[in-house]
């Protein structure tokens, strides 16, 4: 299963459509995860046009995106693996523990508002920030996540530059 990670995309201010070298990647994606900060459900219905779309609400997202059916937090299953979500991860001090204890039944931790991306590693427990495609703040480039999963294995995680 290859999935697209996505955040922090701040429509319409930073996001008008979906930018040439996003839309690249989430032609080939089997699902895409939005780590909140959409600000519009927009940009949800037009990712969900190239695959099935999961997300949660960021500090920015209003009752539209929470209508579209993005919760503050969420734990799904993806090809076996156990994916929880949420936006604010808290200070990056202590991160990696304060997420296992926050899902403690997740293999993988996707969170955004930051910007910046995060790829960390305890074991077999990941924290994947992809930082933002649209608003890359202090990063040298705009950023997405690209996730290989495999009989509940996540085979690889990398974060990508599209700008």
């Amino acid at each position: 299963m290859r999935v697209v990670a996505i955040s922090d995309t701040h429509a319409p201010r930073r996001w008008r459509s979906c930018p040439p070298a996003v839309a690249e990647h989430l032609r080939t994606a089997d699902v895409i995860l939005h780590a909140g900060d959409v600000c519009t459900p927009d940009v949800l219905d037009e990712l969900a046009a190239y695959a099935p779309v999961h997300a949660v609400l960021g500090n920015n997202d209003g009752p539209d995106v929470a209508a579209w059916g993005a919760p503050e937090q969420l734990e799904l299953e993806l090809e076996g693996l156990r994916v929880a979500m949420i936006h604010d991860s808290g200070a990056a001090t202590g991160r990696l523990a304060r997420l296992r204890r926050a899902f403690p039944d997740a293999d993988l931790v996707v969170f955004g508002h930051s910007h910046i991306p995060w790829n960390e590693t305890d074991g077999d427990f990941r924290v994947f920030n992809p930082g933002s495609p649209t608003d890359r703040r202090r990063q040298p480039h705009g950023t997405l996540g690209l996730l290989t999963i495999e009989a509940g294995r996540l085979l690889t995680a990398e974060i990508v530059p599209v700008t």
